[in-house]
């Protein structure tokens, strides 16, 4: 399932408060889907690592009480007793923890509860881990915990990766390049033991590399050291095909006499950067610089741009676009 679907799914999980597991390869965006869904939903988050618990944390440390019994109190990363907001309890690691964890946190999700402790009645429990084929240390989860959850197989798809990055501003040479090489977003081999690999994840990380401004000298081992040698090396010859396209301005101001770019990777990241400013005043230049590039392009810079503003999909000048290209879009 791609991160929309799961996205979906949580809601309809969280509305009936069923435990949900989310199972997928380091760095996909697990941790940031489930709290894209809480701040949708309006509710509060505890991220709980499970692999750094150990066993009597979920449950405690005793007290004496006045009759000199022994009470258990609740660590202070659980949803108090009797709290009425709602929100996720989110066990990220869970099959990472050494099963004696996972054994505590087994009582929690079958019984909502953990010796005196009482999870609150508007939080839902969402657990996340990586797969064992991805070679991440993991612990097998036992079958009883496992049967009384619902199993979710995260995979990463650009559309949903790139809408997520314009929102959250990666920088748009980052997401020019994935849309030319959509197989590098997610690219792990666990037989290698090159420890960088290109992921949704490790891609933000060069975004905010390239807004430190880092010396030129040393930028592609930065990239090397972030998404591994293969992307690195990619990335580093489209930022060289990046800086070298027609200028956005005089695409606008002169639509019919911009140089249009003969190289895939050049189009591509011309296509992110004219989507990103088109708006109602310059539309009638955009599309008459649309009709001089290849039809796929075409149709990939008219998407993008309509996405960004729906209104354009109304004006005369898109209508007149869709017209030329109605056999592309059949």
């Amino acid at each position: 399932m791609g991160p929309g679907q799961i996205i979906s799914a949580l809601h309809t999980l969280i509305s009936i408060q069923q435990p949900v597991f989310l199972w997928g390869a380091p760095g996909v965006g697990k941790s940031q889907v489930v709290a894209q869904v809480a701040a949708e939903r309006g509710l509060l988050l505890r991220d709980i690592r499970a692999v750094l618990l150990d066993p009597v944390d979920l449950r405690g440390l005793p007290r004496i009480s006045e009759q000199g019994t022994a009470i258990w109190c609740p660590p202070s990363f659980l949803p108090p007793q009797g709290d009425t907001s709602s929100g996720i309890l989110f066990l990220d690691e869970l099959n990472t923890a050494p099963p004696l964890v996972q054994a505590a946190c087994y009582q929690l999700i079958l019984d909502r509860a953990i010796g005196e402790y009482h999870l609150p009645d508007g939080w839902t429990i969402v657990a996340a881990g990586n797969r064992e084929r991805d070679k991440s240390v993991t612990h097998r989860m036992p079958t009883a915990l496992a049967n009384r959850m619902v199993h979710l197989d995260f995979d990463p798809v650009l559309d949903d990766w790139l809408d997520w990055a314009r929102k959250a501003g990666i920088r748009e040479e980052v997401r020019a390049f994935l849309r030319f090489r959509p197989r590098m977003l997610h690219n792990m081999d666990p037989a290698l033991t090159e420890k960088a690999f290109p992921s949704p994840r490790s891609w933000e990380f060069v975004s905010r590399i390239l807004e430190a401004g880092p010396d030129a000298s040393v930028l592609v081992e930065l990239f090397r050291g972030t998404v591994g040698k293969a992307a690195a090396a990619e990335f580093a010859g489209f930022l060289e095909v990046w800086r070298d396209l027609p200028d956005v301005d005089e695409v606008l101001t002169q639509p019919l006499q911009a140089r249009v770019p003969t190289e895939p990777a050049a189009m591509y990241a011309l296509c992110e950067a004219l989507s990103l400013v088109a708006d109602e005043d310059n539309i009638e230049a955009l599309v008459d610089y649309t009709l001089r590039v290849q039809p796929e392009f075409g149709v990939l810079l008219m998407r993008d741009a309509v996405s960004h503003t729906p209104s354009l999909a109304r004006s005369a000048a898109f209508a007149r676009w869709a017209e030329k290209n109605a056999d592309v879009l059949l």
